[in-house]
């Protein structure tokens, strides 16, 4: 009886995983329609005086700036060409500061934002954290690192009921994102931290001096050549290759 009962749960597991595997697969090449964080954001603001409207334009990867794309990489996570969807020297590094008290930091890389935004919630549950890690896997896996950037310029939040990059350069700048100057691109990437508070538009002045690191940052990565170097690819992990399973259960 034992036995039937954990084969059923497997199995309805094992449907489970297949089934959320779906959307990351039709999202590869499908532009988003919504997250989960827009959906979110509606409900807690659902009762509001002020109706809260949605502003949301997709633009593909070609449309966007190279400068916009170099200041969320420079700001929130500049190992992005380099990891597999986690950053685990920044892990370690947030782990350490939070251990000693203080503000808590994360050590969240973009894909990891993707993963959240698109198809969770917000939270700090072992159950959403864990969801969250088997998504970045996958968006990882399936879809390239420049699939990754694209989807989350387009549902990154700006302002309030502002998402995407198109959006929010309307929002802010009153011009569409592909005219967008280094300047603004960088204001832009400096109040993603706090979106709803911070305005790139009006930047007090912390902001100001959060955006020209940004360029510099950018600079010093390499601009659009990191990111010619990060469209070329990496070699998949050795832990996707039948190799490594091979000399790991000596098969």
């Amino acid at each position: 009886m034992f036995k039937k009962v954990l084969l059923k749960v497997v199995k309805w597991v094992l449907i489970l995983m297949l089934i959320s595997l779906l959307p990351v697969i039709l999202l590869r090449w499908v532009p988003s329609p919504g997250s989960a964080l827009m959906v979110e954001r509606w409900i807690e603001h659902r009762g509001d005086d002020t109706p809260y409207e949605i502003r949301r334009d997709w633009v593909p990867y070609d449309s966007i700036p190279d400068s916009m794309k170099m200041a969320v990489i420079a700001a929130e996570d500049q190992s992005f060409a380099e990891h597999y969807g986690f950053d685990v020297a920044a892990i370690k590094a947030a782990v350490e500061h939070n251990r000693r008290g203080g503000s808590v930091r994360g050590a969240s890389t973009i894909s990891q934002q993707v993963a959240k935004n698109q198809f969770l919630w917000s939270g700090r549950s072992w159950v959403r954290k864990g969801l969250e890690v088997w998504f970045t896997l996958w968006i990882e896996v399936l879809w390239p690192k420049q699939r990754i950037l694209e989807v989350y310029l387009n549902i990154a939040e700006w302002d309030r009921g502002v998402f995407g990059v198109d959006a929010a350069a309307q929002a802010h700048f009153g011009i569409g994102a592909s005219y967008l100057s280094d300047r603004q691109a960088s204001l832009l990437a400096a109040v993603l931290p706090n979106p709803r508070e911070w305005s790139a538009a009006n930047p007090p002045a912390h902001v100001q001096r959060r955006a020209r690191w940004i360029q510099n940052q950018s600079r010093q990565l390499g601009g659009s050549h990191y990111l010619r170097e990060m469209q070329e690819g990496r070699a998949l992990p050795d832990w996707l290759s039948l190799r490594y399973w091979r000399n790991r259960l000596d098969i």
